[in-house]
C-alpha cells in the first residue's frame, strides 16, 4: 500500500465523459466532473485506508479495510457497495450497485499514478502526478 501513500494532483483525463455518462451521472453533473481537477489523498495503516478527494466542488472522504465491503456515497451521490483490494501493484475498487458495477484500477509508475475506470466496454483514465 505504501507506493499509493501520498498526495496526488489529477493532471489529465481521456474518455471520462464517456465514462460519467455509462454510470448514469446526468448532463450538469458530467460537466462538473469534466472540469473538476481534484486533489487525493490516500493514507495507510496496516489493511486501514483513508482516501480523502479535494476540489472546488466537493470534498470527501472514505474510510475503509481492504478486502471488506463497505457502503460508500460517490461524488454524484449514488450509493453504491465499494471494496478495495490490492492486486500485484494496483489498488482496485469495485463498485456495485442497482445491478451496476464498475471498476477502478490504479497503479503507481514513478510519480504518476494512472486510475483506469472502466464499466462494460467503456474505459477512461485519469492520471495523476504527486504533490
Amino acid at each position: 500500500m505504501d507506493i499509493f501513500c501520498g498526495t496526488w494532483n489529477l493532471v489529465e483525463s481521456h474518455n471520462f465523459d464517456e465514462y460519467m455518462k455509462a454510470i448514469g451521472i446526468g448532463f450538469a453533473m458530467r460537466q462538473i466532473g469534466s472540469v473538476t481537477k481534484p486533489t487525493l489523498i490516500i493514507s495507510a495503516e496496516g489493511d486501514h485506508v483513508t482516501l480523502k478527494t479535494t476540489s472546488t466542488f466537493k470534498n470527501m472522504e472514505w474510510n475503509f479495510t481492504l478486502g471488506e465491503e463497505f457502503d460508500e456515497t460517490t461524488a454524484d451521490e449514488r450509493k453504491v457497495k465499494s471494496t478495495f483490494t490490492v492486486d500485484g501493484d494496483k489498488l482496485v475498487q469495485v463498485q456495485r450497485w442497482e445491478g451496476k458495477e464498475t471498476t477502478i484500477s490504479r497503479a503507481v509508475s514513478g510519480d504518476s499514478m494512472v486510475a483506469t475506470c472502466s464499466i462494460g466496454d467503456v474505459v477512461a483514465t485519469r492520471t495523476y502526478h504527486k504533490a
